[in-house]
């Protein structure tokens, strides 16, 4: 559904994806205009163009992505030769809608959505539903974007803290610093230590700190293995550290907790 400026879609439930590809336009024609009365229009552009939805002037550049429901009367004008990924797709219309904008930069998550329409263009010949999953994990992702984009306003700063966290989530059995997670997202130290504290309300450290001693929690209750691993797997190499952070976090010794008491 169409609101001014922005849509609201359902993604409780897996899309039923139609067609996904990569589709290459304006190099015969400068100008498109066009509907798909029935499926949804999702792109990730690699170009400048100028996008009109319904009356609804939107510019495109690269890094831009755009979502679009079914029926919108759409007009493309190309500067030459333009190419994007897209998915033309059925959501289906159950539990809370998500609001989000029309055309939104993607900015430090275009290259992990960019993997993603990827994944699932090359999935889509032998396995429609892989693709429609890879689509569907990025349409959350993009619902992201535009929740970020309305709390913190042209910055958009919950993209760069969501490339920090996802950071960190697959680093926990390393050693981390902040200087290191921000390399990794692209901001500078002092930059994702402001918009971390503003979106989550810890501190980088705190979330590390926090994160490794849940998952150690999980593999003391819920594995056998010994502790000493599982200290290890957490990033905390010295068992008598293991121990004091667990009784800071827990109050208990890691036995207690394997024993149920935490």
């Amino acid at each position: 559904m169409l609101v001014g400026r922005e849509v609201r879609a359902w993604l409780d439930e897996p899309p039923r994806v139609a067609s996904v590809g990569v589709g290459v336009h304006g190099e015969s024609v400068r100008r498109e205009t066009f509907r798909l009365p029935d499926l949804w229009q999702f792109h990730l552009y690699r170009y400048a163009a100028e996008l009109t939805v319904d009356g609804e002037v939107f510019a495109i550049r690269p890094g831009h992505v755009s979502l679009v429901p079914p029926g919108s009367v759409v007009e493309f004008r190309y500067r030459g030769r333009s190419e994007h990924l897209y998915a033309h797709l059925e959501l289906r219309t159950t539990g809370p809608a998500s609001t989000l904008p029309v055309m939104q930069e993607a900015g430090v998550a275009t290259p992990s959505l960019t993997e993603q329409l990827q994944r699932a263009v090359a999935a889509a010949p032998r396995s429609p539903r892989r693709a429609a999953a890879e689509v569907w994990a990025a349409l959350w992702r993009v619902a992201e974007l535009g929740r970020s984009a309305a709390q913190g306003g042209a910055d958009a700063p919950h993209a760069s803290v969501a490339v920090a966290i996802a950071y960190i989530e697959s680093r926990l059995a390393e050693a981390l610093t902040v200087p290191e997670v921000a390399a990794a997202t692209g901001i500078s130290h002092n930059h994702l230590i402001r918009l971390f504290r503003a979106e989550t309300g810890s501190t980088v450290v705190a979330y590390i700190r926090s994160r490794r001693m849940a998952r150690a929690r999980h593999l003391l209750r819920e594995s056998t293995l010994p502790i000493s691993s599982v200290a290890t797997a957490v990033g905390i190499e010295d068992l008598q550290s293991f121990n004091k952070a667990c009784r800071r976090e827990f109050g208990v010794p890691p036995r207690a907790i394997r024993a149920g008491a935490a």
